[in-house]
């Protein structure tokens, strides 16, 4: 699959914002710590959410998807081997190990996958679950984790990794005693996690801050909960209204998550507002360059670098964007040099000198983020440009070309099948016209 995407056209209109991504699939693995029926309002329809569905089908769970509402049941766990083939192909999948060692006592999982944007170390998972009773081993190739009880426990995170705060809050909401979790994860998807795992029946505050407190309980009961909105698919949306111009209100949008990127519009001179239900961005194509640096929350986020960069490709002046995060997440810098982009790059910072336009160019997406990054860039491009690999958009992004065709843009998607049968068909008018 592909999309075939037309620039140089001006986005006008509304377009919602769907439920997280971020934040739907450590909830779908929450649902795993009880035996009731969890209802999930909002879920997006994402080729990750499918995957996290087989992997708790695999496991004993049940799954029903009506439109954006998710019903899942784990009667019991019924297998605590995790499937290979599902977990590696997604990170967050990594969740899973803190709601079934609870649940089960035991679990088996291999290192997951995910985009291949830098090491994203397991070992804060690991070292948190320990310390709340875990014995941990690696057996051929997979994860092996058993307790046969947790106990709550003071646990430092050396780095502030927003899976192993999901982890070992999952793990310590039904262990014995206490648990404090230092330097833990900010972000929203964070706080999204404790207020649905509160709803259930745990105790915890402190989510969104540095130190979380668990108070364990002895079960949790089934829930209704309601995905947040997904700031990076609206951080997309604002850019790509941003780089092309025209007036878009994005909405479903909690402005809150998105102060470090307005914050930037604003540096960089892009006209937006903010409504009561959404954020208003009225883009005229020019823009002042800024430098921004990637951070953990609240800083600016690592999964909307990759759209900005794309976005200053064309601003007025020369930018640097540093990457703190994830060592090997400039991956399509070489791919929005095909479209002409002057960008430069030493260890974790990218140098983009800002040019009037960027040319079409068949790429290629690596990574979900950078797929996002490329469509915003043949966006803006003179041309048709063709972005390969959009299974990895897909994974992140609901329907994102109807949203956007929907704003204006002409894009389509097209299969290798129609690709083979548009060829042929150009090959057989070329035939027609040769001499007999």
């Amino acid at each position: 699959m592909k999309f075939i995407v037309n620039g140089r056209r001006p986005l006008e209109g509304s377009v919602d914002v769907s439920g997280a991504k971020n934040a739907v699939l450590p909830v779908m693995a929450a649902a795993m710590l009880t035996s009731d029926e969890v209802v999930l309002e909002d879920a997006p329809d994402l080729l990750d959410v499918t995957t996290m569905c087989r992997v708790l089908e695999a496991m004993g769970g049940r799954t029903v998807r009506s439109g954006h509402t998710l019903r899942i049941r784990v009667p019991a766990v019924e297998d605590i081997e995790a499937p290979y083939d599902l977990i590696t192909k997604m990170r967050a999948s990594i969740v899973i190990m803190g709601p079934v060692l609870r649940r089960a006592g035991r679990v088996r999982i291999p290192p997951p996958g995910g985009c291949a944007i830098g090491s994203r170390p397991i070992n804060w998972h690991l070292k948190g679950l320990e310390a709340l009773g875990a014995r941990i081993s690696l057996d051929h190739g997979y994860l092996d984790a058993r307790a046969e009880r947790l106990r709550g426990a003071r646990i430092y995170l050396d780095f502030p990794s927003v899976g192993a705060t999901e982890n070992i809050m999952m793990a310590a909401v039904c262990a014995e005693g206490t648990t404090v979790l230092e330097n833990a994860a900010q972000e929203p998807e964070i706080v999204d996690l404790a207020n649905f795992l509160n709803e259930m029946g745990g105790k915890i505050r402190g989510a969104g801050t540095n130190v979380v407190h668990i108070e364990g309980v002895r079960s949790l009961h089934g829930a209704t909960h309601s995905i947040i909105p997904d700031r990076v698919e609206a951080g997309s949306f604002i850019l790509m209204a941003a780089a092309c111009g025209g007036d878009v209100l994005v909405r479903n949008v909690i402005p809150a998550h998105l102060h470090p990127l307005l914050a930037k519009l604003e540096e960089m001179g892009t006209p937006f507002c903010e409504k009561d239900d959404g954020i208003r961005v009225r883009g005229n194509g020019l823009f002042r360059a800024v430098d921004v640096k990637t951070q953990v929350h609240p800083g600016f986020p690592t999964d909307l670098q990759a759209q900005m960069l794309a976005l200053l490709t064309r601003a007025r002046g020369t930018s640097v964007i540093t990457e703190t995060v994830f060592e090997n997440r400039f991956m399509h810098v070489d791919e929005l040099r095909r479209m002409g982009a002057d960008i430069s790059v030493a260890g974790r910072c990218a140098t983009v000198r800002g040019r009037e336009s960027l040319s079409a160019a068949q790429v290629t997406a690596s990574d979900l983020r950078a797929g996002a990054a490329l469509i915003l860039a043949a966006l803006t491009a003179e041309g048709p440009s063709e972005i390969r690999n959009i299974y990895h958009i897909d994974r992140g992004y609901e329907g994102i070309e109807l949203k956007l065709r929907g704003l204006g843009a002409d894009i389509r998607r097209e299969s290798r099948t129609e690709t083979i049968a548009s060829g042929l068909t150009e090959r057989g008018k070329n035939l027609c016209l040769l001499p007999r």
